[in-house]
């Protein structure tokens, strides 16, 4: 008899077998968002120790070395190990009931694509132990850095990083066909909600982008092991070539990070402002023309390599152009709070947030879009204050919001709603106190990466680390939040946002399976 069969005859598996093997599109939701919990937590402590350091000038607490390695392992862990999870973990959750499908469409390639995650974040993880340290060249990983000047625990790191990639593929194809194929009957694309769309586009991308990084983390491992010379000068290679093909992958990618946290805003924005949202159809063409424009403006990472000016004014025109769609977003939102019987419970509290703060972000984009300027900008701590408003209170805002507004649908459980607008003011004063000084810190000549600094920037940088200290100790709460919810939270209404029907704003027309209803039964009008 099958393991299967044999499941099926004894009743559902119990225990821990349960969580390896579901194929259950919840219990896969919630191990993705738990995964990511953890990760933001392994990747904040590496923060932590960056801030430590730089808390005042003068060498104090790690070793200029153990420092660039913990700023590397910061960045991957946060994007591949922290954000990403996490929508995925809202996918797999929020999909299948807000399209009326019983569950995913490859459940047994879903389980898979999350079990792959723990391992590559293990072998990432595991560097840190081995000889000559973990990665110590960046995020970005620019090559000869990670190639001819790489520890040896890369071969590592590439591995890893193949394992995430393949895990985001299968990801993405599940979703793909799950919203193509098993909408609710009657339900045509444009009757979608917000957040559907958000994921199918983002899906797309992550199909386009991730075999770019498998090609150019490939690369290096024939650069490191096989005397090839893609990226060595010395050997007819070019190191900006890497460049290129790396920003190819990770711009589209920045854009896997927030897209789907604009479709968790459109979901919770019209539900607290009790009207329907404003301008859906403009909401799904400016978000497709987001992610066909992200493959045309990789390049503003790379103003200064000595680009030819024809290339430098390309990048700059689409770089500006792609604020357009994201202005259109930016305005609907608005427009749909707008003379709307709004309310403040702590999801709204951080889509609004995330709409304020993503803004800043967004226009600091705006300037580093400009070419002559970014000489001046370009690897200070302005560029990190302008990534992280985008994705911090971008992209965490958004996780954390739609885990708010979704919870009492996941558990039937109301979470502490003062609690919540604790969490919700300390992460916001954290998050401002934290990035909004290296604004100033960068445009006055701060370079990044560095584990020291001159005096004159002494102040700012104590702000920045207060700041850090104050959001990550903050997120404790939110751990504790969750837990007491689940554990003893009150059992939340059949509608839990005072009769407002989240689902049912998102849509143009209402109908019966936009509601946080049972999907319809076939031919039911």
């Amino acid at each position: 008899m099958s393991a299967h069969a044999e499941t099926a005859h004894h009743g559902p598996a119990s225990g821990i077998s349960r969580w390896i093997l579901t194929t259950n599109h919840k219990d896969i939701g919630t191990m993705y968002l738990v995964f990511s919990l953890l990760m933001l937590f392994v990747g904040g402590s590496m923060a932590f120790v960056i801030r430590a350091e730089l808390f005042q000038p003068g060498l104090q607490m790690v070793m200029p070395e153990f420092f660039n390695q913990m700023t590397t392992m910061h960045g991957l862990i946060m994007v591949f190990g922290a954000v990403m999870p996490a929508f995925v973990g809202l996918a797999n959750w929020q999909i299948p009931l807000m399209i009326g499908a019983p569950d995913m469409a490859l459940p047994r390639l879903n389980n898979l694509s999350f079990w792959i995650l723990p391992f590559a974040f293990a072998m990432l993880l595991s560097t840190l132990l081995m000889p000559g340290g973990a990665p110590d060249f960046g995020w970005t990983f620019y090559a000869p850095l990670s190639t001819t000047y790489a520890p040896p625990s890369v071969t590592f790191f590439i591995f890893a990083i193949h394992m995430m990639g393949i895990s985001s593929i299968l990801g993405a194809i599940n979703v793909v066909v799950t919203i193509f194929n098993m909408r609710a009957p009657g339900m045509k694309l444009m009757d979608m909600p917000l957040f559907v769309w958000t994921w199918l586009i983002t899906a797309f991308l992550l199909i386009a982008v991730m075999p770019v990084l498998a090609a150019v983390v490939t690369m290096m491992l024939m650069d490191v092991h096989f005397g090839t010379s893609f990226f060595n000068a010395a050997g007819g290679g070019d190191p900006v070539l890497f460049q290129h093909v790396f920003w190819f992958f990770a711009h589209p990618e920045v854009y896997i990070m927030v897209l789907p946290a604009f479709g968790v805003i459109s979901q919770i924005v019209p539900t607290f402002a009790r009207k329907p949202l404003f301008g859906y159809h403009s909401m799904v063409y400016a978000t497709a023309a987001i992610a066909v424009m992200s493959f045309i403006v990789w390049a503003h990472h790379m103003f200064t390599v000595g680009m030819p000016l024809a290339g430098e004014l390309f990048f700059m025109y689409t770089t500006m152009l792609i604020a357009v769609p994201t202005g259109v977003k930016v305005f609907n939102w608005i427009s749909t709070m707008f003379r709307g019987s709004m309310t403040f419970e702590t999801p709204m509290l951080f889509a609004i947030a995330f709409i304020v703060l993503f803004t800043i972000g967004g226009l600091s984009g705006l300037m580093l879009a400009i070419a002559p300027a970014d000489f001046q900008y370009h690897d200070t701590y302005f560029v990190v204050a302008h990534f992280h408003y985008v994705l911090v209170p971008g992209s965490v805002f958004g996780i954390i919001a739609g885990v708010y507004y979704w919870l009492p649908k996941w558990c039937g459980k109301m979470y502490d709603e003062k609690l919540g607008q604790w969490h919700f003011w300390l992460s916001f004063i954290g998050v401002n106190l934290t990035f909004f000084p290296m604004h100033f810190v960068g445009l006055a000549g701060m370079p990044r990466r560095i584990p020291d600094y001159a005096l004159q920037f002494a102040d700012f940088n104590m702000i920045t680390s207060i700041g850090a200290f104050l959001f990550g100790t903050t997120q404790l709460l939110f751990v504790y939040i969750l837990i007491k919810t689940v554990r003893s939270g009150k059992p939340a209404e059949q509608l839990p946002w005072d009769g407002a029907q989240g689902l049912e704003w998102s849509v143009p027309t209402p109908a019966p399976y936009h509601t946080f209803s049972t999907p319809p039964v076939v031919g039911d009008k």
